[in-house]
């Protein structure tokens, strides 16, 4: 009990710990403005005409930092924040989403992965989700049987997010390129603003992964020891 309930905080405070310095990060350099003094959605129009891509909406979004790419219906979504911003927080943001954009267009295998796990991965957090509640109230399924569950679902989803690392990076990567080159930020100072809200962006993803892998591992152990028992 009290390794479940360490395991639960532990994951829980690596992830708002994780949540919380991207938020700090992006309240910082937001303050700091970009030498081009463009909006995030103008930046982020030119970046994509510059790849030859001109079949992707650019819209905004309220939701704070809710920025991403739909590579299903074509469409780049910034927050209002970055949308309308000038800062290099807004720039960076606006062109880490462009990176996913020019990742479609250059069918990046990752991101193909990344999109064809989606379906299985919803499921999966779906079945850990319930499947203790279920367990917990009805008593109906056998504790080695919920364990095999459960690791499996936790499986899919820390290879989702194991798949999701390599993604994140590499349009980070061309962000910070593409907005050097185009001369949108210009001096170290503003490529350290960007490269710090990228890189603390990028470790959401990689406490994501952490915190799948231990459940996993978690779900896992009793397996493994049952199997040396017999």
């Amino acid at each position: 009990m009290i390794a479940a309930i360490a395991l639960f905080a532990g994951t829980l405070l690596l992830s708002l710990w994780a949540a919380g310095r991207v938020k700090s990060v992006y309240a910082k350099y937001s303050e700091v403005p970009a030498a081009s003094g463009e909006t995030g959605a103008e930046v982020a129009a030119q970046i994509l005409d510059r790849a030859g891509i001109r079949n992707v909406e650019i819209v905004a979004h309220d939701e704070m930092l809710g920025d991403h790419y739909d590579p299903i219906h074509k469409r780049l979504v910034l927050s209002t924040q970055n949308y309308h911003g000038t800062s290099c927080a807004a720039l960076g943001v606006a062109a880490h989403e462009c990176g996913h954009a020019i990742q479609d267009k250059l069918a990046y295998g990752p991101l193909r992965w990344r999109m064809a796990a989606v379906g299985a991965t919803t499921f999966a957090n779906q079945i850990v989700l319930w499947l203790p509640l279920i367990g917990m109230f009805t008593g109906l399924i056998q504790p080695m049987t919920g364990a095999l569950v459960m690791a499996i679902a936790w499986g899919v989803i820390m290879v989702f997010n194991l798949i999701t690392l390599p993604v994140e990076f590499d349009a980070s990567r061309r962000a910070k390129q593409i907005l050097a080159g185009m001369g949108h930020v210009a001096t170290s100072d503003q490529m350290t603003a960007v490269k710090k809200v990228l890189d603390a962006a990028a470790w959401t993803y990689v406490a994501a992964f952490i915190t799948s892998l231990a459940y996993l591992i978690w779900h896992l152990l009793p397996l493994l020891m049952g199997r040396r028992e017999e």
